[in-house]
């Protein structure tokens, strides 16, 4: 938009040949400014801003778990453990669609995330709501959509009137390997058929390939301008996943260090061979660094700059089954200094898993020294 500017002269006034000196008031005109409304863009920008030093909390997301309903991993002491170390966003992953086909009332999974929401506002945090564990591929895209768009606009019916300051919706949780177009439209129907119901809630939306932040460095944004845009970053996966059984044979290496040091760099396991995990072992040398995550995230951040769109770091974390805590703590602190760096909120993966950053049940006592200093955390809370 061009804005026109205008010039104001002051004549010489001259009366009957005689000059008349115009004195000018120097008393400054009193107006009423009505400030500028913020546009929805800034509006996403500022949000994303108040996600940072986030965590996801793994619960609800747990199909694996019979006992997901009768357990309650935060209570009121997690809470205000949370807030003691600063944190200001909780994720909340939720497997809505597994649940659904388990027969289990929306009611009832609202109630259990309405109890989250409560302590929540009791305590001043931020709430993502996280669409975990989908079954969208290629091949169903037709018929996926149109559920994953049915359970969406219910839980934005449920949530209609909660602060969008402060909740917040994940569309879909890593979207897997799949054609990025095909997942591009999905996202678009579903923010379309959201934006019935609720047209300012901020969502937050990644690419496909679980978040990936190449495939990321190739979306194209999409056209609503309430999203804030996500990426996972594990990298390298080598480190952050090893030994983890569920990634399979090609994670097999353990005692991997963070940084790479040739000293005390594991062997190969032998069933690693072959896998994509035995290029990852021999490119250690060059990704096993800080240079190399600082590299790795300019990609992520030179794709905002480029679209001028808001980004945050959804999860980053270490399976700690098998990295030691030192490789750990310098993983996470490097980490989270390029990210703040760059200014990319990040929320870590995750409060009380296999990823925890504590050494056992959450507590102070159970956070590790290098822990509380790779977090920021600095015990004056």
């Amino acid at each position: 938009m061009k804005i026109k500017s205008c010039k104001n002269t002051i004549p010489n006034v001259v009366l009957a040949g005689t000059l008349f000196l115009t004195v000018i008031s120097t008393t400054p005109v009193i107006a009423k400014n009505k400030p500028m409304p913020q546009s929805t863009r800034q509006i996403a920008f500022r949000r994303a801003g108040s996600l940072n030093n986030g965590i996801s909390i793994s619960w609800f997301e747990q199909t694996w778990n019979a006992k997901v309903w009768d357990e309650n991993p935060l209570k009121t002491s997690g809470f205000e453990l949370l807030r003691k170390l600063n944190i200001k966003t909780i994720r909340l992953p939720v497997a809505f669609e597994y649940f659904k086909d388990a027969g289990v009332p929306n009611e009832k999974v609202f109630a259990h995330i309405d109890e989250v929401l409560e302590q929540c506002k009791k305590y001043g945090f931020n709430l993502i709501i996280d669409f975990h564990y989908g079954k969208l591929t290629d091949n169903n895209y037709s018929t996926e959509t149109p559920k994953i768009i049915d359970l969406w606009l219910k839980i934005a019916t449920h949530f209609i009137r909660e602060d969008p300051d402060k909740v917040f919706f994940e569309l879909y949780n890593e979207p897997p390997h799949m054609d990025p177009k095909v997942w591009h439209d999905a996202a678009y129907n579903i923010v379309t058929a959201i934006r019935k119901v609720d047209k300012r809630r901020t969502l937050i939306i990644g690419a496909s390939n679980f978040n990936s932040i190449y495939e990321l460095s190739r979306m194209e944004r999409l056209a609503d301008e309430n999203i804030i845009y996500t990426f996972h970053f594990y990298e390298p996966f080598l480190f952050t996943h090893q030994g983890a059984d569920w990634v399979g044979a090609q994670m097999a290496t353990t005692g991997i260090p963070f940084p790479y040091n040739a000293s005390t760099y594991p062997p190969m396991n032998p069933t690693v061979a072959g896998t994509w995990g035995e290029t990852n072992y021999n490119q250690y040398l060059k990704d096993g660094n800080e240079q190399a995550i600082h590299d790795k995230l300019q990609i992520a951040k030179n794709w905002a700059d480029k679209y001028y769109v808001p980004i945050i770091c959804g999860e980053y974390g270490v399976y700690n089954k098998y990295a030691d805590l030192d490789s750990r703590c310098r993983y996470i602190k490097a980490v989270r200094q390029n990210l703040k760096a760059m200014g990319i909120p990040g929320l870590l993966w995750d409060y009380n898993s296999n990823f925890s950053i504590f050494s056992g049940e959450p507590s102070l006592e159970n956070l590790p020294d290098c822990m509380k200093q790779a977090i920021g955390y600095n015990g004056s809370k």
